[in-house]
């Protein structure tokens, strides 16, 4: 987002009837100065665990996503009138590093 000046929008899926009462910033998991995804997004009060809902993703999607810092990527939800199914698996750290090995003499 900090590159392109991209601006993205959010919902707390499953809270979205209730009132917007806090204001939070949304990060990415990079641990980068620059990823920040959203600021000033008003949410209901949200908790660990619930889920939140970005609907336009830019690098995020599949399709431009990276292991960058060896983070495995997430899982992809279509979501359609009224069903939720997950049409590419979470990645596992296993997945991430499959086909990778470790010459035998730094082992």
């Amino acid at each position: 987002p900090s590159l392109y000046g991209a601006k993205y929008w959010a919902v707390a899926a499953g809270k979205m009837n209730r009132e917007a009462s806090e204001t939070v910033t949304v990060a990415g998991r990079c641990c980068e100065s620059g990823d920040i995804l959203i600021e000033n997004l008003k949410t209901p009060p949200l908790e660990r665990g619930d889920l939140l809902a970005v609907l336009n993703t830019g690098a995020y999607t599949f399709s431009m996503a990276s292991s960058y810092n060896r983070l495995p990527r997430p899982a992809v939800v279509l979501v359609s009138e009224g069903r939720a199914d997950v049409i590419v698996p979470r990645q596992s750290y296993e997945d991430l590093i499959r086909g990778e090995s470790l010459p035998e003499h730094l082992r």
